[in-house]
């Protein structure tokens, strides 16, 4: 427990009132932090609706939580729905399920639903919906009270368009409705639901098959900016969270080695969008200084848009935090046939930032027009994983597949 992970779970509750009286419970999964103090020392960068960058489907999750530059898939929604508009099969549905923190409980999951389907020959569209739920939470006013078992979640529904541009590169943008339910009703105060809207940009872009000396190949690139919206807020009295804008730039490699085995080799970093906490300076009595205390507020401040340009090179300590704040992820996936395929990956990010390292692992099987795939991740940490010790699983189905023909 001491290292839980770096999703943690906090409970704020409103220090103005009495804990009898307590208004709602805001429950929010913090990421990239082992402790509320690592955020002075080590200005690690937190933001609202954090589930947004879980990898919800096993494929990804096999190649270390990478997709932006991968081949198409039923899950390509999350990573770079531009992909969609070279997919072979017409239609494509696909389903997926991660449990989360099993190793502490058993009720908190993340759900996945994508549908995609090819309008014509240049452009296709894409719906998907992401459900996270926490479980279930006891509710009391009182150690004496009969408990209240609330269910808080959040979820999301995407939609998204892509078009094909030229042979070889595609577009796309999505619209995104967010919606966090974390608030818990007791009678005194409103309890409604916090919501926002997010939109993604995304571009696309693969070669043609060449032919090399003992192989053929074919390079792939991806880029997408992704929950670029308002700032997300759960009561009045709060303050308001910058949704994750993220950028995520990849690029990849397919050694066609011959007409039944290929081996992709792909690299992809990332980013958040949002500003870089303050340097925090305290007193001899522990107090935050006044010019800390000026800077927070500031930064609380920040315009959500303004920041996706400024926070390129806001982190204090300059160019080298900056730096420290793009994760990185290194995969590799083999495929036979196009039948059965063995995934390989690792997850790299700054100890400052939030210490996530880990290898994944995966497999997937096609049978006729179904996928599935699974996945398992090792962590390389200090700071545990949410997700270690977990079997991932997707499934899809690819309906049309072999519709269109792609070379």
């Amino acid at each position: 427990m001491k290292n839980l992970s770096f999703f943690k779970l906090y409970i704020f509750v409103n220090s103005k009132l009495h804990m009898k009286s307590i208004p709602l419970f805001l429950i929010t999964v913090l990421y990239f932090s082992n402790s509320l103090q690592a955020q002075d020392d080590r200005r690690v960068i937190t933001t609202g609706v954090p589930f947004l960058l879980i990898a919800a489907d096993a494929r990804s999750s096999g190649m270390g939580d990478q997709g932006v530059a991968t081949r198409v898939d039923g899950f390509s929604q999350q990573w770079n729905p531009a992909k969609f508009a070279f997919s072979e099969t017409k239609t494509g549905i696909g389903l997926s399920y991660t449990p989360y923190l099993r190793e502490l409980v058993s009720d908190i999951n993340l759900a996945n639903l994508s549908y995609f389907t090819r309008i014509n020959e240049r452009s296709a569209v894409a719906a998907s919906i992401r459900y996270f739920g926490l479980g279930g939470v006891e509710f009391r006013d009182t150690p004496e009270q009969v408990a209240r078992e609330v269910e808080p979640n959040e979820f999301a529904v995407d939609l998204s368009y892509s078009l094909r541009l030229s042979e070889q590169f595609s577009m796309a943008v999505t619209g995104r409705f967010i919606n966090s339910n974390l608030r818990f009703p007791t009678g005194i105060a409103d309890a409604s639901a916090a919501s926002s809207f997010g939109a993604d940009v995304s571009m696309f872009y693969r070669s043609e098959e060449k032919f090399y000396k003992d192989f053929n190949g074919r390079w792939r690139a991806g880029l997408s900016i992704s929950n670029i919206g308002p700032k997300i807020k759960y009561d009045d009295a709060g303050d308001e969270n910058f949704l994750p804008t993220n950028f995520k730039a990849g690029a990849g490699f397919d050694f066609i080695l011959d007409a039944s085995n290929t081996i992709g080799i792909h690299l992809e970093i990332n980013k958040l969008l949002v500003p870089t906490p303050p340097r925090i300076v305290r007193d001899e009595q522990g107090q935050v200084s006044p010019e800390s205390q000026q800077a927070l507020l500031d930064y609380r401040r920040e315009n959500e848009f303004g920041a996706i340009f400024s926070s390129w090179g806001d982190a204090p300590d300059g160019i080298s935090e900056e730096l420290r704040e793009i994760t990185w992820a290194l995969g590799a996936e083999y495929w036979f046939e196009d039948s059965f395929a063995l995934r390989l990956g690792y997850f790299n990010e700054s100890r400052d930032k939030g210490f996530r390292k880990f290898v994944t692992m995966g497999a997937g099987f096609k049978y006729s027009t179904i996928n599935i795939d699974a996945s398992y991740l090792f962590s390389t940490s200090t700071v545990q994983n949410p997700l270690e010790g977990t079997l991932r699983f997707g499934l899809t189905f690819n309906i049309g597949d072999g519709t269109y023909i792609e070379y």
